[in-house]
C-alpha cells in the first residue's frame, strides 16, 4: 500500500477524477488550496503568471493505493502532462505506508 500526493491547479479537478477512476482508485479525498510560486528571480515574459508573487485556485488530491494501481497512476499523469501546452502540470508524489489499519 502507498500514499499518493497529487497537486494541480483547479482547472486540472476532472482530469485528475478522471485519471484516479482510470488507475482504479475507489476513494480519494481531496481539498481547495492556494497554490503558491515565487517566481522573482524570473523575466516576466517567462512567467505564466506575469507577476514575481504568485497564488493560484490548485487542489490537493491523497488517498491510499495498491503498488500496482501506483504504476497505472503515473503512467496516466505523465501522458496527460505530456499533452499540457501550458506550464502547469499535475504532481504526484508516492509515500511508502509502513501500516495502516
Amino acid at each position: 500500500m502507498k500514499l499518493v500526493l497529487i497537486t494541480a491547479i483547479a482547472e486540472f479537478e476532472k482530469d485528475v477524477k478522471k485519471m484516479l477512476k482510470e488507475a482504479k482508485v475507489k476513494s480519494y479525498s481531496y481539498r481547495d488550496v492556494k497554490g503558491f510560486r515565487d517566481a522573482s528571480e524570473e523575466g516576466v515574459e517567462t512567467n505564466w503568471f506575469g507577476t514575481e508573487m504568485n497564488e493560484i485556485e490548485s487542489i490537493v488530491f491523497y488517498a491510499f493505493v495498491s503498488k500496482e494501481n501506483v504504476s497505472i497512476l503515473f503512467d496516466l499523469m505523465k501522458e496527460f502532462n505530456d499533452k499540457q501546452e501550458s506550464i502547469s502540470h499535475v504532481h504526484l508524489a508516492v509515500f511508502s505506508v509502513e501500516q495502516y489499519n
